[in-house]
């Protein structure tokens, strides 16, 4: 049997549990004459399976084929979200650099950065660990050893 080729891939960030075929997920599927409810509960069906919790922001992405037929990749939510979730924060700092959100330790994250890794195109857990504290710092969080 030969393999299928892809027509395409669709990249979005839907919060868990919360599929639904409005924006962003209609549109993206309407436009390629995708079934919008299949997706839909294929997806909260793998946020049950996967333990999110509901609102955790999801990246996926969806690879579909000339057949209509498509696969669904789900990854781990957004390393900002991850530092928000971790810290309790509503929100970061309006102003990073002068304005202080929060104070985050080396353990925690060193903890988000192998929560993260796999998707974070590196090999060293150090980089990941340097890529996250740089988020921290763009975010108004201060890193403190701990």
């Amino acid at each position: 049997m030969k393999k299928k080729e892809p027509a395409g891939t669709i990249s979005l960030q839907i919060p868990a549990h919360q599929a639904n075929p409005s924006p962003p997920v209609g549109p993206a599927f309407g436009q390629r004459g995708l079934n919008i409810m299949d997706f839909c509960k294929k997806f909260n069906d793998i946020c049950k399976e996967m333990k999110y919790e509901p609102g955790d922001i999801i990246p996926v992405v969806i690879t579909y084929y000339p057949d209509k037929s498509f696969t669904v990749v789900t990854k781990l939510s957004p390393v900002p979200n991850l530092i928000k979730k971790k810290l309790g924060l509503k929100s970061a700092s309006k102003t990073p650099g002068t304005a202080v959100a929060g104070k985050i330790t080396r353990s925690m994250i060193t903890e988000i950065a192998k929560m993260k890794m796999k998707d974070m195109n590196v090999t060293k857990l150090s980089s990941a660990e340097s890529m996250v504290a740089g988020t921290c710092v763009s975010m108004g969080i201060e890193v403190i050893e701990g």
